[in-house]
């Protein structure tokens, strides 16, 4: 009888510590998100954090006058190759959608405690509250719908009351996308630098329910934590540079790079960016020769750095990508980084428009299937620049 007790008290005391650990602070909390990216026709990528590793899934019910537990929901999981993640960042890639539709969702996480074998033991959960407010919602994408509004900003740098300002120069209800066109921070050397630069702001305001897209900028490419970028912003894509189209409108997302040679001090000998933007060139003539592409009403390329200038970055925009772009004739490029504005009308070298947003201004648009109307605001709500272009 005592070997039996001796045994169970030296059994509790190996296990103790690990209760306690557990017991600690069993709670756990979604701390950024989540936001919406890549929303396709069928598609949806949703990202969100917790404060502790975790397990995640997201639970979608059509957007319709009625409880979202009138009955059980699907559950989506954040998984690779059969297995659940566990993280604390987490991003699902919603299928099977249908185009042109409103859906409500909700994001949750479960700590993960102890994962050891083929034994797991979970902690908590929690989610978005969709009891005492509304469910998040958002809507995917129509290639046939005949009318788009939209707004773009760039080279932000973290200043949130900047991202504030222009934000609210924008009718959110009539917005149906953003796109996010670089140097949204200065650097990248930590996680916080995203969420606390802009993101969490971002999402407080409309990246929960409206979508956001992003061409990352040349500031965006520096820092420690460059290299994770990919981790929160298109994660469930294979590039950073990608293609959509959202009613009349056909979208080329480049990413254009760093604007100094891959050698300069700067950058440590860290980058190739000359190599990628020639792989990248291969895929983009691609895109401008597809059917997609020549069959939509409008087509606007969207790139960080434009091909005004004369710096390395600017003058591998001019070699690699407009000899493709002077082809195939897209209706305007809107690019960002020289932090002033400029309108470059249609010339004998570059066929169509191209602007130059500053920082302190955003550009609205508004497009249906025979005209694109264009207007540039600044902080102040002065209009800086308005134009259309008809077909």
């Amino acid at each position: 009888m005592k070997k039996v007790s001796l045994a169970f008290l030296l059994c509790m005391f190996s296990i103790l510590p690990m209760v306690a650990q557990w017991n600690i602070d069993e709670r756990i909390r979604i701390v950024h998100g989540p936001y919406l990216q890549n929303v396709g026709p069928n598609e949806a990528t949703i990202v969100w954090m917790s404060d502790k590793p975790s397990i995640g899934w997201v639970e979608v019910a059509p957007d319709v006058d009625e409880s979202f537990y009138a009955e059980e929901r699907p559950r989506f999981f954040d998984a690779r190759d059969g297995v659940k993640t566990t993280s604390v960042l987490h991003s699902v890639k919603l299928k099977n959608l249908k185009p042109g539709t409103s859906y409500r969702y909700r994001v949750y996480v479960q700590r993960v405690l102890h994962h050891k074998g083929n034994r797991v033991i979970y902690g908590n959960t929690a989610a978005t509250d969709v009891y005492s407010k509304k469910p998040l919602t958002f809507k995917t994408s129509d290639p046939t719908a005949s009318t788009l509004s939209f707004a773009m900003l760039c080279d932000i740098h973290g200043k949130n009351e900047m991202l504030t300002n222009l934000v609210s120069k924008c009718d959110l209800k009539k917005t149906d996308l953003f796109l996010f066109n670089g140097d949204m921070v200065s650097i990248l050397n930590e996680e916080s630098h995203i969420f606390d630069g802009f993101m969490d702001t971002a999402t407080k305001l409309f990246a929960s329910e409206i979508p956001m897209y992003y061409a990352r900028g040349n500031h965006e490419t520096r820092g420690a934590y460059a290299g994770e970028f990919h981790r929160y912003f298109s994660p469930k894509e294979e590039n950073l540079y990608y293609a959509f189209r959202q009613g009349p409108v056909f979208f080329v997302m480049l990413d254009t790079g760093e604007d100094k040679p891959d050698s300069d001090i700067e950058y440590a000998g860290i980058t190739v960016y000359d190599d990628y933007r020639t792989e990248q060139a291969e895929w983009l003539r691609e895109v401008l020769n597809s059917k997609e592409y020549k069959e939509a009403p409008f087509k606007v390329i969207i790139a960080h750095v434009p091909p005004v200038g004369d710096w390395h970055g600017t003058v591998e925009v001019k070699k690699k990508f407009m000899p493709l772009l002077r082809d195939a004739k897209p209706d305007l490029m809107l690019c960002g980084h020289l932090h002033r504005f400029v309108h470059q009308d249609a010339d004998s070298q570059t066929p169509f428009p191209v602007i130059v947003n500053t920082n302190t201004s955003v550009v609205k648009a508004n497009a249906t299937t025979s005209e694109l109307n264009i207007e540039i605001v600044n902080e102040d709500g002065k209009i800086l620049d308005k134009f259309s272009i008809k077909k």
